[in-house]
């Protein structure tokens, strides 16, 4: 069956935006909180982000000449950010603390001594024009693995430094805003 573009535009409720996104970030407890003491801190300074991937993994079994391919293991991808570096670099000198603390820079000692003392939730939302949470991502058990450098140039004058921070997480889950879960329906 052939489709119009009167079908097409009366099904069409104006596309999901890319830059309508916030995320939330929850410090380990030894890194100092936003004001208030807040856990949840510092989403404006968040430049990009994605909605995590995950990849479930094929196992091949050979029969006679061919491949018989059945589900494996899943497996979740790191998760990266970009972050607006401020003047006093507030958000870089959390990070690296987070990371100092899992893995000292000096001696390779932890200062934390189990994965639930540096292992933190955190959360990226999709909004729509509303600034309404339409798809949310809860990301489990995070914690940075990289911290990217930020390159100094006597030429860019004219740019804001940037620079990412590349998560490893055991798992997410995600909601959609007002829709049961589909996980019961079965």
């Amino acid at each position: 069956m052939r489709q119009s573009i009167s079908d097409f535009k009366s099904k069409f409720s104006g596309g999901a935006r890319p830059n309508l996104f916030e995320v939330k970030l929850q410090w380990p407890d030894n890194i100092i909180r936003g004001e208030g003491g807040d856990a949840l801190t510092d989403t404006v300074m968040i430049k990009a982000a994605s909605l995590p991937a995950s990849v479930i993994n094929t196992i091949e079994v050979p029969f006679r000449g061919r491949k018989f391919k059945v589900a494996g293991d899943r497996t979740f991808e790191s998760w990266t950010i970009t972050v607006i570096n401020d003047t006093d670099m507030s958000l870089r000198n959390k990070f690296e603390l987070w990371m100092d603390l899992i893995s000292r820079n000096s001696v390779n000692i932890q200062d934390l001594s189990t994965p639930r003392d540096y292992m933190r939730d955190l959360m990226v939302h999709q909004l729509n024009n509303e600034q309404e949470e339409i798809k949310s991502y809860q990301i489990h058990d995070a914690f940075p693995v990289n911290i990217s450098a930020i390159e100094l140039n006597y030429e860019t004058n004219d740019q804001i430094e940037e620079f990412t921070v590349e998560f490893s997480y055991q798992f997410w889950t995600s909601k959609e805003s007002g829709v049961a879960d589909y996980r019961g329906s079965r």
